[in-house]
């Protein structure tokens, strides 16, 4: 087998990364994101294309978010290792998948390669997510009328709430960052996030219940790829009673009320709660995604 030559792209040879094949679709996942080609490298064996991937982040981001495209060839998954492994940019890895993935033999075939080839890099699991896409054919949920919506122009309020919230939570990127850093660096990082969407502050929300007592959060928001459910938050001591649901669905009216043609949607696959409101509210399930993190 011939020697292995990895490099970044430019402007001037940016076809050469849509010279391998996508079992897996991603590039029709994708069409709304915006890859930098400086931030797309390939690995090439006697002048082809047999592994590349693409990083993606804001567009005033010094450095990217994730690589959310990552394909190898056949019999190339070292290769795929080997240019994650030497990348300069050791972030997450988003790996995008189709719904019910494992059900199909050719998208399992395809995810799995890229499993092994990530974990070979010396990448981990970190957790496995549902990806929504709400658009106007699915229908606005009826709104439950139980609580009261205002914006708050003081990021106090919000960083409060997010401490109660993460307090006692289910996600998985919550959790990592409070065994790093405590419950302030989770709640600030959810923030940093909110900031980060171009979509304007004014859209952020709290709930109150009639007596207004806070329930919780949400954050109708876009991202560089389009609206999105930005956050859905309960404090602890008003969960049980349903009230993520009613987040949701203030949140997709909000959106659509903007215009929004779609909206998207991700919760931890394990997190059973979110995930029925998600469909209760009447957001299908497009993708799966399985999101690696650098070994430490």
């Amino acid at each position: 087998m011939t020697d292995l030559v990895i490099r970044a792209l430019t402007s001037s040879d940016a076809h050469l990364f849509d010279t391998l094949p996508d079992p897996l679709g991603v590039g029709s996942a994708l069409a709304l994101a915006t890859h930098r080609p400086d931030w797309k490298r390939v690995a090439l064996r006697d002048g082809k294309v047999v592994a590349r991937a693409a990083w993606w982040g804001g567009p005033d981001d010094e450095s990217p978010v994730n690589v959310n495209w990552f394909d190898v060839a056949e019999g190339e998954e070292e290769a795929g290792a080997e240019l994650l492994r030497t990348s300069p940019f050791q972030v997450e890895y988003e790996l995008i998948l189709p719904a019910n993935w494992r059900e199909d033999p050719a998208a399992l075939a395809a995810g799995e390669a890229r499993t092994r080839a990530a974990a070979a890099a010396g990448m981990k699991v970190l957790v496995e997510r549902y990806q929504y896409r709400w658009t106007p054919e699915c229908q606005l949920p009826k709104r439950p009328g139980r609580l009261e919506f205002r914006p708050e122009p003081d990021d106090a309020a919000f960083l409060d709430a997010l401490r109660r919230i993460h307090s006692a939570t289910l996600d998985t990127h919550a959790l990592r960052a409070i065994a790093e850093g405590g419950l302030d660096q989770a709640a600030q990082e959810e923030l940093d996030f909110f900031h980060w969407c171009p979509s304007p502050r004014e859209w952020w929300q709290l709930a109150h219940t009639p007596e207004g007592e806070l329930v919780g959060i949400h954050i109708p928001a876009h991202n560089p790829s389009g609206p999105c459910v930005g956050f859905i938050g309960v404090v602890p001591e008003h969960r049980g009673h349903g009230y993520a649901y009613d987040l949701l669905v203030e949140c997709t009216h909000f959106l659509a009320e903007q215009g929004a043609e779609f909206i998207a949607g991700a919760t931890d696959q394990g997190n059973f709660p979110m995930a029925a409101n998600f469909t209760k509210a009447g957001h299908p399930v497009v993708q799966e995604r399985i999101h690696f993190v650098p070994g430490s």
